[in-house]
């Protein structure tokens, strides 16, 4: 099993630190199968309870997985490089619907935001000591969430959505600690966990956001957190009905000591309706708005508002490292905000005409397909390489599902962002081509 690197150690820190470093040389490869405790402990002279020790310790750091009686083996390093950049080529004239990113026509003009964010800077400098937050901005994304019906709380403001639940996730876990995410899910994330030394537990997930039943099964594997997206899910499109939320409150009731984070990048560019699951008795949570989606993904502003005890933890972190989010973000994000609600309601309905449209082309010819909320589409598949291949050919790139996935089946994502009506029915006819008679894969449950 390990070959020339024989594991040493009396006390479970020291075995596990010995397999830690057999990691961190190059001597243990990813895949590498550990011995049976009692082989080891055996061989060790130690009790089998203190290889269970060390064997634990290692699991909880991430670096190794068990699986019962399969044993033991050794993870590969967390991934540095995000899944979302490594990309399929896009050929000439092919259309490319695997970026997720919205229409660059239907963002607003920055210019005058932009003027007055500058002006203000010129009137009031932002120097050492100043407030983290913007007066305006904070003012604003109160009201925003108080006219959600969320509670009171103080308010943070990072970098973008990840940025934040990075912040908060930092907040209150540690290493080995299990979350709750959902499946198929936002592939930054599931890249984030790992990195962090986080395990995640898969809760699937249908239209109208997580099950019940799938979250209630990681809740009692012992997960220390939860992230929920509450509408425009990536890559699925769902967003949380009032009948769902009332549902997965009913099961949060039943673990007030868990994390629960709300992202709700959707915030601003989606026409459905935001049913928070906070109030479940939860006693740590947040909420996440993001300015990416709405005013463009260079604008790295996101709020959050939660517990006094999680915002003040991340707030004070980031204190100690960046300091604050630039006010000059802040004032031009503030600006945005506080303009006219018609635009932002023209952009909602942009963007749900060229998903329904497509949505619509699927179902005239049978091929299941979900997308209630957002940039995405999510078309189930029975192979995803076959068919990404067989699209590419006829010239449409696809986002395939394995980014997104982890125990869930197949699917493509296609962003519909810049999809217009016609183009949304070449797809469909291509796709059904692709796939033949019976409509590709399954649904999502």
């Amino acid at each position: 099993m390990l070959g020339d690197y024989p594991l040493k150690g009396r006390r479970a820190s020291e075995i596990a630190a010995h397999v830690e470093q057999g990691v961190s040389s190059g001597q243990l490869a990813p895949g590498t199968a550990l011995p049976p405790l009692r082989d080891l402990a055996a061989e060790l002279g130690v009790n089998p309870n203190t290889v269970a020790a060390a064997y634990r310790l290692l699991r909880d750091r991430g670096v190794i997985e068990t699986a019962g009686r399969k044993g033991s083996r050794i993870l590969p390093r967390p991934a540095l490089t995000p899944r979302d950049q490594i990309r399929i080529p896009v050929p000439p004239h092919a259309r490319d619907l695997s970026t997720g990113n919205p229409d660059p026509a239907l963002l607003p003009d920055l210019a005058q935001a932009l003027a007055a964010a500058a002006e203000a800077a010129r009137t009031d400098p932002v120097l050492y000591g100043h407030a983290g937050v913007d007066p305006r901005l904070l003012a604003l994304a109160r009201a925003s969430f108080e006219a959600d019906g969320l509670p009171g709380g103080p308010i943070a403001v990072a970098s973008g959505s990840l940025d934040t639940v990075e912040r908060i996730l930092g907040a209150r876990l540690r290493p080995g600690d299990a979350v709750a995410v959902e499946d198929p899910g936002w592939g930054s994330l599931l890249d984030l966990l790992p990195a962090l030394g986080l395990k995640q537990v898969p809760v699937r997930l249908d239209d109208e956001g997580p099950l019940p039943g799938s979250l209630a099964a990681a809740l009692a594997e012992g997960v220390r957190a939860v992230v929920v997206t509450s509408r425009a899910q990536n890559p699925t499109g769902a967003a949380l009905t009032v009948r769902r939320a009332e549902a997965l409150k009913a099961v949060l009731a039943e673990h007030p000591g868990v994390l629960l984070i709300e992202d709700d990048h959707g915030h601003g560019m989606v026409d459905q309706p935001y049913h928070p699951l906070v109030g479940a008795g939860t006693r740590h949570w947040a909420v996440v708005r993001s300015a990416a989606k709405a005013y463009g993904p260079d604008l790295r502003v996101s709020v959050a508002v939660g517990d006094e005890e999680t915002i003040g933890r991340v707030t004070g972190r980031l204190r100690l490292g960046a300091g604050w989010v630039s006010h000059l973000l802040q004032r031009t994000v503030a600006e945005l905000w506080s303009g006219d609600a018609a635009p932002a309601d023209r952009v909602a309905a942009a963007y749900r005409a060229r998903r329904d449209a497509l949505l619509d082309e699927l179902a005239a010819r049978g091929i299941a397909a979900h997308g209630r909320s957002g940039l995405n589409v999510w078309v189930p598949v029975p192979d995803e390489t076959s068919v990404l291949a067989a699209l590419v050919q006829r010239g449409w790139v696809a986002a395939p599902g394995a980014r997104y996935r982890i125990q869930s089946p197949p699917g493509l994502r296609f962003t519909t962002a810049r999809l217009e009506a016609a183009h949304a029915r070449e797809l469909a006819e291509d796709l059904a081509a692709v796939l033949g008679a019976g409509g590709g894969g399954s649904r999502l449950v």
